[in-house]
């Protein structure tokens, strides 16, 4: 690889995209994988992801599917993926359901009942911890957690803010506000927990991405050495590989634009960008620097003044990833607020 991981060719914080000379598949042993937004939206799919993994796990690279959505059970998703023709066990499932039991379970008696508000997967998490899930409030909780469910009401919703405001230990299993759907972006999880904090307020404990109880828990199943965090999301995937000190590649299937990924601050930048998981299999392209400006394929970028510059053709992806350079070069350690609408039209973004 040409880049060491958070640092930027030219020193301190990640100040372009990195290139690596191999397949990612093969400069990695495992692919820490997103689901929602990056394998599949919704109930599909998303284009090349099965050909995709498939092929990097023939080529040697171990997959494991590392998601913020507690509401189903690790065997729930893995009949899904095999369900689209990419075979999985349930223990290459880790979810922030997992990681929210383990947390709780450091923290009160074996055998507590915890109310639960959230789907089967956040009750079979609970179980697998050695405590009770249950329903109400009123049925003496020693926490109460909240994880994503699709179907839940507002009734389950009040029994947290009851056992809140009663002074239960709340926990959440993450806190992303939307979820990638096949109709659009929908409330996630941290919409739901916004309920509960106007109506009891305070705030719970995290165990999702972009936290360290998610990061943990998924070392701890996969036993990954040299581990790539594949995702959609810049404030949960790329933000916890950052955390975990880990190299991310981001691709554009889900919730992130490319305006918001110019304007990322240094906890924001992923290692690597693609248009989709075909980055996986695929050298990624140097970016250089010029003294005014970068480069990548046939693209030059450069911050001139209050907007960012793009001259050049070829692959959009390559001038999208010069002017990543140019941005997050201009921002240093924080946001770049440069306009950037005329160059990513002209990479057809």
């Amino acid at each position: 690889m040409n880049e060491s991981r958070r640092t930027g060719a030219d020193g301190g914080g990640r100040h372009r995209p990195a290139g690596c000379e191999r397949a990612l598949s093969a400069a990695y042993d495992t692919a820490l994988l997103d689901l929602d937004g990056v394998v599949y939206a919704g109930g599909q799919a998303i284009a090349h992801a099965v050909a995709s993994l498939t092929t990097a796990r023939d080529g040697g690279m171990r997959l494991a599917y590392v998601t913020n959505n507690a509401a189903r059970t690790p065997e729930a998703v893995a009949g899904q993926l095999s369900g689209f023709g990419l075979p999985t066990e349930a223990a290459e499932v880790i979810t922030s359901a997992q990681a929210v039991a383990r947390l709780i379970a450091e923290q009160v008696p074996a055998g507590s009942r915890v109310l639960a508000i959230g789907g089967e997967g956040l009750r079979v998490a609970l179980r697998e911890r050695g405590l009770v899930p249950v329903d109400s409030a009123d049925e003496d909780p020693a926490a109460v957690v909240q994880g994503y469910d699709p179907a839940l009401d507002w009734a389950a919703l009040a029994e947290a803010a009851y056992a809140v405001q009663r002074g239960v230990p709340w926990f959440a299993s993450n806190t992303d506000l939307t979820i990638p759907k096949e109709r659009g972006i929908a409330p996630g999880n941290g919409a739901l927990v916004e309920v509960v904090r106007i109506a009891a307020g305070g705030s719970p404990q995290v165990a999702g991405k972009p936290l360290p109880p998610m990061h943990r828990e998924t070392v701890l199943r996969t036993g990954a050495r040299r581990p790539l965090v594949v995702g959609d999301r810049l404030d949960t995937d790329i933000e916890g590989a950052w955390n975990g000190g880990v190299d991310s590649l981001l691709v554009l299937t889900g919730v992130t634009t490319p305006a918001e990924l110019l304007a990322a601050p240094p906890q924001h930048r992923p290692t690597y960008v693609a248009a989709d998981l075909r980055g996986l299999l695929a050298p990624q392209p140097e970016v250089t620097g010029d003294g005014t400006g970068f480069r990548c394929g046939g693209w030059r970028a450069e911050a001139a003044g209050a907007e960012l510059v793009l001259d050049g053709a070829g692959e959009p992806l390559d001038g999208l990833r010069a002017l990543c350079a140019a941005a997050w070069s201009a921002a240093g350690d924080g946001q770049c607020a440069a306009e950037a609408g005329k160059a990513l039209r002209r990479l057809g973004f």
